[in-house]
Parts: C-alpha cells; sequence; structure tokens
C-alpha cells in the first residue's frame, strides 16, 4: 500500500538496514497516478491486475511479471477478489555495478514478461521471486544478504535476455550475433561515459564519437538502445545527482543545479519538475531540509 504519498510522490518505507520492501497484496483498492525513487516489480497470484503507464493500460494474468523503473508515473487497477506480490527496491544500491544503469534503462518505461511469449525467462525468474519472498517473511540468519543476491540474480537474468534478444535485436533480427554483441557493448561504453561525465557541458557530438558513430546514427541507435533520447538520458542522470544533493543540509538550490551539470536555475528548476513532477524546493522540503536558494 502507499504509506506516504506527497502529490505524486510515493516515500518508499523500507523496513531499517533492508533495501528491498515486499509484500502480498489482496486488497482491493485502486492508486492513484504516482511515482517513486524506487525500482518495482509486480507479479499477479491469483486474478488480474492492471497497471497505467506513460498512458498506456496493460492488464497481466497471473505468472506474468511487470517491472517499472524508478520515476515513472503509474497507476494500480485491482479486481475485487485476487492476490499479488509487490516488491519494490532501493536500485540507488546497485547503481555501482558496471551496466546495471544501462539496463534499468532498456526497462523504461516498463517491462512486461508474458506467458506464451517470455515462459523461459518466466521459469527461471519466478521461482526467484518466490525464494525471495521466503527469505523476506523468514528469519533465518542472513536472509537480507540472501534476498539480495536472489535479487542480482534475478536483474542479471533479465538484463542478458534484454541485452542480448531486446531492443537492439528488434529492428534487425537477422543480424549477426557479432555485430549484435558489438552494439551491446557500444552502448553499454556511451552510458557509462554519460554517467561520468554528465556534470560537464557534453552534448550528443560528444557522446556519438565516444560511441564511434555518426551523429545520425547515434541518436537513432541510442534511442532504439535505452528508450529514450540523448538529452533525457543526459538529464536522468544528472536528476539522479541532484537527488542526492538537495538532501544534503548545507547545499543550496543554486549549488545542487551548478554541481548537477546544468547551465542555469531556471532550467534546472524545469528539467527537475518534468522528471520528478515537483519542484527542487518541493523535494528538498519534503525530506526535511531547509530551503536555500
Amino acid at each position: 500500500m502507499i504509506e506516504f504519498l506527497n502529490g505524486t510522490r510515493e516515500t518508499v518505507m523500507y523496513p531499517e538496514h533492508f533495501g528491498i520492501r515486499l509484500y502480498m497484496n489482496n486488497v482491493a483498492v485502486d492508486y492513484p497516478v504516482h511515482w517513486h525513487s524506487a525500482a518495482e516489480v509486480i507479479m499477479p497470484i491469483e486474478n488480474i491486475y492492471t497497471a497505467v503507464i506513460d498512458g498506456v493500460r496493460h492488464t497481466l494474468e497471473p505468472g506474468e511479471i511487470l517491472l517499472i523503473p524508478p520515476g515513472e508515473l503509474h497507476e494500480l487497477f485491482a479486481p475485487q477478489t485476487g492476490k499479488r506480490m509487490i516488491l519494490q527496491f532501493d536500485s540507488g544500491q546497485f547503481i555501482h555495478m558496471n551496466g546495471f544503469d544501462s539496463t534499468l534503462a532498456m526497462l523504461r518505461p516498463c517491462t512486461i514478461l508474458r506467458t506464451g511469449r517470455d515462459d523461459e525467462l518466466l521459469q527461471s525468474l519466478v521461482p526467484m521471486l518466490n525464494e525471495i519472498m521466503d527469505e523476506y517473511f523468514g528469519n533465518a540468519p542472513l536472509r537480507e544478504a540472501q534476498a539480495y543476491s536472489l535479487l542480482i540474480q534475478f536483474l542479471v537474468k533479465l538484463g542478458r535476455k534484454l541485452l542480448t534478444e531486446g531492443r537492439l535485436s528488434q529492428p534487425s533480427t537477422q543480424a549477426e550475433p557479432a555485430k549484435r554483441r558489438k552494439d551491446i557493448e557500444r552502448f553499454i561504453r556511451v552510458c557509462r561515459f554519460i554517467r561520468e561525465h554528465c556534470t560537464e557541458n557534453i552534448s550528443v557530438e560528444d557522446a556519438a564519437l565516444e560511441a564511434g558513430l555518426s551523429k545520425y546514427h547515434f541518436v537513432r541507435m541510442f534511442k532504439q538502445f535505452t528508450g529514450v533520447s540523448f538529452l533525457t538520458y543526459l538529464n536522468r542522470e544528472r536528476i539522479h545527482i541532484a537527488e542526492a544533493l538537495l538532501i544534503e543540509p548545507n547545499v543550496t538550490i543554486t549549488e545542487v543545479a551548478m554541481r548537477s551539470g546544468f547551465g542555469s536555475l531556471a532550467t534546472f528548476n524545469r528539467v527537475f519538475k518534468e522528471h520528478k513532477k515537483c519542484t527542487p524546493s518541493q523535494y528538498k522540503t519534503l525530506h526535511g531540509q531547509h530551503i536555500h536558494p
């Protein structure tokens, strides 16, 4: 359930020292449009479940899996009876892992694993979710460590599937495996470059040069790989940095704008509100910090 909702932003309340929140939901309650900084995994167990993400309605059957990356606006609709597992986790704890951020970007605005289409993947991922649930509600020693281990395995298996058979292979199903691997490596490298230099004044031309592609081909292939434009991806990286800076008590909003790579306070305010549906000042207040202009 949504325990703390401010406007459209949900603050996910994790158990102490545990960046995973999991619960079995069997209440016939609809959840309004909201977003959160957690990534979310939903799997119906009994009866269907409906989600609207990025304005598109998706109905899930039991045993299917929906993944919602952080920051995506969504609303949820429950039938009168039914049960579903909802898992939320702090993706920031994995962001240092090479390739994780580019994999997360490929999930946007959501990823759904369907029965009849993704059966092989579901057969391996569903048991992992069930094991995470057993650890989460159990009392075995090192249960947090085991839950994290299973979650990493879940994300690795999903990520490898997306990277080898996902967006890059869809437009050109006849692409040679060696070329596909080269493209995957190329854009993982580019995503790392953007992450490492996002606070600088980098351009799409800089990223195209890093990829070894013309600007025209880079723009097309980057969106194919990540699901968003270069500018959107760059701004998302900058917003991630800004979020961390905004909760620092002695850092002003102007400093946050400059240190996270935005050229002006006005641009920062506009982009932040576009992505987070609240202003930087509201975000800072939400986290209990005194506002400095």
